[in-house]
C-alpha cells in the first residue's frame, strides 16, 4: 500500500444500534477484564503471567490500593453483524491515539458533516487528566516515552497536551532520562519525578536498570502496576476461565491441545502481531519478532472480515471506566501489523 498510513480511500460505515452495540460490549469487557485481575490477585497466579517474581507484591499492592488508570484499548472482530469478539487488550501502552481521537474526526467535518462518530476520546480524556489531579497530590507529571519513536511520540504529546488542558504541569520527557538519585526517581533537571505516565510497557520498566527501586517509590505510576495483569495475553486465557461460552469471547487456553487444531497462537507480551501464528485448515501464517520465550496462550480462530483483501480490527477505547469510541486499522493481512492502516468512519 506504498507505506500509507492514514487512509482516507475508503472509510467505514455504521448504523446506531451497531454503535450502541459496540458502546455496551465494551463496558461490559471492562468490567469483566477488572473481575478477572480480581481473582488473579486473590489466587496470585502470577506465574501464569510471566511476572518477575519480585514484582509480585508490587502487582498485589497496586490492585489493592485501586491506583488509577487513565486508558486503554480493545481489538474486536466484527462484520457488523453477531456479536463482536475480542482479540485482545491493549491494556498499559496502546497507541493510534491521536487519529482516533482527534483525525478522524476533523475528516468527519470536512467529509461526512452531516453524519456521527462514535468518538468522545478527546473530552474524556481531558475529564479524566482533571480527575486524576483531583487526587493526585501535585499537579506536576512528566509524560514519557522512548526518545526515537516517532509513533510514541505522538501519542505522548496528544496525551500531554490533553493533560495541560486538565491543569497539569505536563512536562515531556524521554524514558532514557528518567534517573534515579538515590531517594527517588527524577527527571534531567534533577527535579523529582512525581507522576510518570510512561508510554513504555511494565514488563520493560521492571528489567530496567532503576527497575528494582520501582517496587518501594512513592512515585505514581500511569498505567499502574496492576496492568501488567490486563496487558497481558495470558489474560484472554483467564476470561475464558471466568466466563466459558461468553457471546464476545473466544476460546483460549495454555494448550493448543485443548483447540480443535485451528488456532491463533500469540506470545504473552507481544505487541503488534510480532510471533503471532495464525493456523487454519487453509494453512499457517506467521509474523516474526522477538518475543515468545515468556510463553504463548493458544485462541480460537474469529477471522477478520475480508473486504476485497483489506482486513479490518476495530479498536475500541476505554477512558477510565467508559467507553470513549472506536478506531479502525485495516490490514493486507489477516495477522494485524505495525505496518497497518488506520481508516475513518462515521454513523447514520
Amino acid at each position: 500500500m506504498g507505506g500509507v498510513y492514514w487512509d482516507e480511500s475508503a472509510c467505514y460505515a455504521f448504523d446506531e444500534a451497531q454503535i450502541d452495540h459496540l458502546e455496551s460490549v465494551t463496558a461490559e469487557l471492562h468490567a469483566m477484564c477488572l473481575r478477572a485481575a480480581a481473582e488473579v490477585v486473590a489466587a496470585r497466579s502470577f506465574a501464569q503471567f510471566a511476572i518477575p517474581e519480585a514484582f509480585h507484591d508490587l502487582v498485589v499492592r497496586s490492585w489493592r490500593n485501586a491506583d488509577p488508570t487513565l486508558y486503554g484499548r480493545f481489538d474486536l472482530s466484527w462484520d457488523g453483524r453477531g456479536e463482536p469478539k475480542l482479540l485482545e487488550y491493549n491494556a498499559d501502552t496502546p497507541t493510534a491515539l491521536l487519529e482516533a481521537a482527534v483525525v478522524q474526526w476533523q475528516w468527519l467535518e470536512d467529509v461526512k458533516p452531516k453524519a456521527d462518530q462514535f468518538n468522545s476520546l478527546h473530552e474524556k480524556l481531558v475529564e479524566r487528566w482533571r480527575a486524576l489531579a483531583a487526587v493526585a497530590g501535585s499537579n506536576r507529571v512528566h509524560v514519557a516515552c522512548v526518545r526515537d519513536s516517532e509513533e510514541d511520540l505522538g501519542n505522548v504529546d496528544y496525551l500531554r497536551d490533553c493533560a495541560l488542558q486538565a491543569g497539569w504541569d505536563a512536562r515531556p520527557l524521554h524514558i532514557e532520562d528518567l534517573g534515579w538519585d538515590g531517594e527517588r526517581f527524577v527527571d534531567l533537571d534533577n527535579e523529582p519525578v512525581q507522576t510518570l505516565f510512561k508510554l513504555y510497557p511494565w514488563e520493560w520498566l521492571v528489567r530496567e536498570q532503576f527497575g528494582a527501586h520501582l517496587r518501594s517509590t512513592r512515585m505514581r505510576i500511569l498505567e499502574p502496576a496492576w496492568k501488567l495483569l490486563l496487558s497481558n495475553k495470558a489474560l484472554l486465557a483467564a476470561l475464558w476461565h471466568l466466563y466459558p461460552a461468553h457471546a464476545n469471547l473466544l476460546p483460549a487456553y495454555f494448550d493448543a491441545d485443548a483447540l480443535s487444531g485451528e488456532y491463533v497462537k500469540k506470545p504473552l507480551l507481544a505487541r503488534e502481531g510480532a510471533n503471532v501464528t495464525l493456523k487454519t485448515k487453509d494453512g499457517e501464517l506467521t509474523e516474526d519478532g522477538g518475543y515468545g520465550a515468556e510463553g504463548f496462550v493458544y485462541q480460537g480462530v474469529a477471522k477478520l472480515p475480508d473486504f476485497g483483501g483489506r482486513y479490518p480490527v476495530i479498536g475500541s477505547w476505554i477512558v477510565g471506566d467508559q467507553p470513549a469510541g472506536i478506531g479502525i486499522r485495516e490490514d493486507a493481512s489477516p495477522i494485524t501489523r505495525n505496518s497497518s492502516r488506520f481508516l475513518p468512519h462515521y454513523f447514520t
